[in-house]
């Protein structure tokens, strides 16, 4: 079996056996995907490991792909390894980051995923820790009322967006099987599907390549999370955040 859920934030309540008790029957060659902002690698250091020795205990193998919320100095530290033909971080034996622009075969079928997203909630800035003035800077963030503003390599990096090397490997990949797949997993959706929405509406780099991605693959349905609702767009695309929904 493989099911797919949105952001969790570092929540993850619903894969208590009381939110989900179809995992009575799940093993670890079933899967659940979380279509990016994981949050369960955030500090960098042992004060994830309770969550995520947890995530390990879960009677199913957990993967994701990676948001604009994730400690991306902390997953790079992880060993890459093989998984159903792409590449992963292995967090965890059971617990893995599906690397961008991969193609996994599940259940033969194949997943191309490809996460990331441009951050919204930095309108007051990107504060530096090791800038002169970062002290003064951030006392008067704090002090103004729903300041949104990030700190540089603790609550915001730059990888959030790939790089031209796994736009290139993206590429290569689906070139490889003719741009033909059965489900693609990513975090934000494609230009024209994002700017339908109310919340983080704009184009970039990397929405524009989804957008390439729609146009010229053959896929049967598009899972995506980031704008926070759950939401049929039409028949092939649909929004996540909270359902947990049976894919396979």
């Amino acid at each position: 079996m493989i099911y797919v859920t949105g952001d969790c934030h570092g929540n993850f309540r619903r894969f208590q056996s009381d939110c989900f008790p179809e995992q009575a029957n799940m093993t670890k060659d079933d899967t659940v995907i979380i279509t990016g902002d994981c949050g369960g690698v955030w500090f960098g250091d042992s004060r994830d490991d309770e969550t995520l020795d947890w995530l390990e205990r879960l009677p199913f193998t957990l993967a994701f792909v990676c948001g604009n919320h994730e400690n991306y100095d902390a997953l790079a530290r992880y060993p890459v390894a093989e998984w159903h033909g792409g590449k992963v971080h292995r967090v965890r034996p059971h617990v893995l980051h599906l690397i961008r622009g991969q193609i996994f075969e599940l259940e033969g079928f194949r997943f191309f995923t490809m996460g990331g997203a441009k951050s919204h909630d930095i309108e007051d800035g990107i504060l530096e820790p090791d800038a002169p003035d970062f002290e003064r800077r951030l006392v008067m963030l704090q002090r103004k009322p729903r300041a949104r503003y990030r700190i540089n390599h603790i609550s915001w990096w730059a990888q959030e967006l790939p790089s031209d090397e796994e736009y290139a490997e993206a590429r290569r990949n689906l070139d490889a099987v003719g741009w033909q797949v059965d489900y693609i997993i990513t975090h934000c959706a494609p230009t024209s599907i994002a700017l339908m929405g109310s919340r983080h509406n704009e184009a970039d780099r990397l929405t524009d390549f989804l957008q390439e991605v729609r146009e010229r693959a053959r896929y049967r349905y598009w899972l995506f999370g980031h704008y926070h609702d759950n939401k049929a767009i039409d028949e092939k695309h649909i929004l996540l955040w909270e359902q947990i929904v049976q894919v396979i």
